[in-house]
């Protein structure tokens, strides 16, 4: 069975972005995941002068190499003031350092959601302009708007919503499988 790493590109422990990507992982229903944690990664702020210093951080190796493990990327960005968070860009440019396709030609299915109306687009906007840049051989991607109105007791209540994000994850998995 085809395996697939999913994770919220935020550093928070409330989430809303984790809580979206582990209700997708879970809705999988033909390959198999690992749900990781950025905050199980320490890494400094990269600079090049960092880097030639100190080299790559050893959580950054790691998380590199694990990469190479899975078959797609199931990624669900925070987005913060319309771009990325932080600790997400950070740790997408220390990776894009070791390995500059971090997403090694594989599928990714992009998704982020939002206590708004706009439901992490910019961010989706600029993932999808990056991405593929970084080897995202098939990027799919789903906007969530207002969250807490549309998703509750863990799980997607918008009917709308839950059909759209489901078709994706058929397209994703098929894309994946084979």
């Amino acid at each position: 069975m085809k395996k697939i790493v999913a994770f919220a590109g935020s550093t928070s422990s409330t989430s809303i972005n984790k809580k979206l990507v582990t209700f997708t992982a879970e809705s999988l229903e033909k390959t198999a995941f690992d749900i990781i944690d950025l905050r199980d990664f320490s890494v400094p702020i990269f600079s090049e002068d960092e880097e030639k210093e100190n080299g790559f951080p050893s959580d950054m190796t790691k998380l590199s190499k694990m990469f190479d493990n899975y078959d797609g990327f199931l990624v669900a960005l925070a987005e913060h003031n319309g771009s990325y968070a932080a600790a997400f860009k950070n740790i997408f440019d220390w990776c894009s350092r070791i390995n500059n396709k971090i997403f090694r030609e594989k599928p990714v299915l992009l998704m982020a959601t939002s206590p708004g109306q706009m439901g992490g687009k910019f961010v989706l906007a600029a993932a999808e302009q990056r991405f593929p840049r970084h080897a995202a051989k098939e990027l799919l991607t789903f906007s969530l708007p207002n969250f807490s109105d549309n998703f509750k007791e863990g799980k997607i209540v918008n009917e709308e919503y839950l059909t759209l994000l489901t078709q994706q994850i058929e397209q994703f998995e098929n894309l994946v499988n084979n």
